[in-house]
Order: C-alpha cells, then structure tokens, then sequence
C-alpha cells in the first residue's frame, strides 16, 4: 500500500524524525516527533506505536535513514518523504 493510501484511510502512524525546533515550528496534524537521533533509545516505544509508521522530515534524507534502522530493528515502517508532502496527502484526505 502507498503512502497516500494509507493517510486516505487513516492507518498507521505519522513520525516525524526532525529536530524538536523543527518540528515546533511546523508540521503534521496529529504526527509525533521523535528525532532522528532518539530513535534507538526509543525503540520499545516506537514498536508500541499503529503500525505502518509513516516517517517523515525536511527532505526524506532522515526519514531515510530512519526507515532503514527501523526496518532493521523488525517495524513495519515507510519513508514518506519531506513532512510538506505527508502534509498534502492528509488534506486531500480530510
């Protein structure tokens, strides 16, 4: 399933792994942030989360990377990319 489709029907997760600041300056409704650089102290939170999880941040660079470390650690992840786009998807979904 694309990631579109999955917004559309409201499954799974949104995580966004960008900074805090970042994060606060914008994002996702209803997306939560756990930074790129948290991930691997979070992960029984993360396995804790509806899965698929949709992983966004600025460019899909650290979505990126963030999907092939949790994909490793066993989650059902996607790199959706830039958060803007994940964000375009949600509205044509409302």
């Amino acid at each position: 399933m694309n990631i579109e489709q999955l917004i559309k029907d409201k499954k799974g997760t949104i995580v966004d792994v960008r900074a805090d600041w970042e994060f606060h300056g914008d994002h996702v409704a209803g997306s939560i942030n756990i930074p790129l650089h948290e991930l691997q102290m979070r992960i029984d939170e993360i396995k804790a989360l509806n899965a698929p999880l949709i992983l966004c941040c600025a460019s899909g660079n650290r979505s990126g990377m963030a999907t092939q470390l949790l994909q490793k650690a066993g989650i059902d992840c996607l790199n959706g990319g830039s958060w803007l786009d994940v964000n375009y998807y949600q509205s044509l979904a409302a």
